[in-house]
């Protein structure tokens, strides 16, 4: 008998509507595999038993009377614990926020619930989102299914191990620096942070106003289009949402990248980027010239500037929103966290001006490349998931921060707010998953998904199972 777990949301979708089983019975195998799974994995903070059964109830209720709400109904997901759920308890991954339960759903949790997903539970987390290797001194590591003794990276750690190992069939996650394609990257799945604006952040914990997003994490692309789909929208509650046209994002997965154009920058992504990652990268990119895309070498001088202003505008940002509980509570942090927070308390406002205008740079930089190419391929990461504690690597004869071989690639489309997506593109001698980034125009996550289908459909990366 095929473990229900190991589907695919589409495919459980399909076999749902056609009644080969029930919501009831999907939702009991996911939580028997967190039970068996979660204590090794740790990818949960909190799991919501009781109510997922009976929502799975009244799931199958409504599909057997007739009124199936859309390809997600009865789908078991999770939502990083930095997005509110009403009267379950929130933490952001923090000892501050332990105990709060809000009154409200974040804007995501609810469209999410109203497409008919049912809630497996909160997933763990950097925290407050701060970091990138899911490291957590108050609620413990998360481990990478692929091999228990690396990390997921971060820093929704949770949802990508959970969706990796298939205690959930879909996850959602928040990116401020890579927060989404990080772990997507490092536990072979399906992770996409949309356009700046196109999904609410309303009820969702901010790390850096100007530069978090939240987005989908799945097994396929076209699981990750699916919960997109429910996701996006206008939302008044979101003073950083746009009004824009939200397009359906399935019917644009033909499978055809023909006549489309990938773009290579030449600068930021190739110059420290271990052997194994770039040649998977590379052969990524000939699987899609051989579709019928073009490839073209492109430039975008100002990426040598992004880890600068990135930085910069993070620890301006959250130490603002961080002032008043780091000033009173920073014992109640964890040490780096603390540490950074009060870094960005002592920034003078001319930095964060200095790096506004270098962002300014980057966008104007950016848009001139769309005249040329449809989309960018880089690398998601400079190297595969490391060990935890693992503060710096040797990539060739040069040593990088662990830390800056996973944000590097990822922290130029936090800056311009530009869609990108992790998808497979293979997996080192040791067996850890590497990651392929697309990104596109803005609001054009249709062309982003339709590149990363159709290069997931003529490889088998995405098939490959850990545990």
């Amino acid at each position: 008998m095929v473990d229900l777990t190991t589907l695919t949301i589409a495919e459980a979708s399909r076999q749902m509507a056609s009644k080969e089983f029930s919501p009831v019975e999907l939702i009991q195998a996911a939580l028997e595999r967190i039970a068996t799974l979660n204590p090794q994995l740790n990818a949960f903070i909190t799991v919501l038993e009781d109510q997922a059964r009976a929502a799975a109830k009244a799931a199958e209720r409504e599909i057997m009377s007739g009124q199936r709400r859309g390809p997600l109904h009865g789908i078991p997901i999770a939502l990083k614990d930095l997005c509110a759920t009403k009267g379950v308890r929130t933490t952001s991954g923090s000892k501050i926020l332990q105990d709060y339960i809000p009154l409200d759903d974040a804007t995501v949790a609810s469209r999410l619930a109203d497409a008919g997903t049912i809630l497996l539970g909160k997933l763990h987390m950097n925290e407050f989102a701060y970091g990138p290797d899911g490291d957590n001194v108050h609620y413990g590591r998360v481990r990478n299914p692929w091999d228990l003794e690396r990390i997921t990276g971060g820093s929704s750690s949770g949802s990508g191990a959970a969706v990796a190992a298939s205690l959930c069939l879909g996850a959602m996650g928040t990116d401020t620096g890579g927060s989404i394609r990080i772990p997507s990257a490092l536990c072979g799945i399906a992770g996409l942070k949309p356009t700046y604006g196109r999904v609410s952040r309303y009820g969702i914990t901010p790390l850096s106003w100007s530069l978090d997003h939240a987005g989908p994490m799945a097994k396929t692309v076209e699981d990750a289009a699916l919960l997109l789909q429910a996701m996006a929208g206008y939302d008044a509650k979101d003073p950083g949402s746009a009004q824009r046209p939200v397009p359906d994002y399935a019917a644009a997965l033909s499978g055809d990248v023909r006549g489309l154009r990938l773009g290579i920058p030449q600068e930021y992504f190739f110059e420290m980027i271990d052997p194994e990652v770039e040649g998977a990268v590379h052969q990524g990119i000939e699987v899609m010239r051989g579709l019928g895309a073009s490839v073209h070498r492109v430039s975008w001088p100002s990426l040598r500037y992004a880890t600068l202003a990135a930085l910069i505008i993070v620890l301006a940002e959250a130490s603002a929103f961080h002032d008043t509980w780091i000033r009173t509570r920073p014992q109640d942090y964890q040490p780096d966290v603390a540490l950074r927070l009060k870094w960005g308390l002592l920034l003078p406002a001319s930095a964060y001006l200095k790096a506004q205008r270098l962002r300014a740079l980057m966008c104007r930089e950016v848009a001139q490349l769309w005249r040329q190419v449809d989309v960018l391929v880089t690398p998601a990461t400079m190297m595969a998931a490391p060990h935890p504690g693992e503060t710096h690597v040797q990539i060739g004869n040069r040593q990088m921060s662990t830390r800056e071989a996973l944000l590097r690639p990822m922290r130029p489309f936090n800056l311009t707010g530009l869609p990108a997506m992790s998808v497979p593109c293979g997996f080192t001698s040791t067996g850890l998953p590497i990651g392929l980034q697309i990104a596109g125009k803005p609001f054009d996550e249709t062309t982003v998904l339709r590149v990363a289908h159709a290069y997931e459909q003529h490889t088998d990366w995405h098939r490959r199972k850990p545990l």
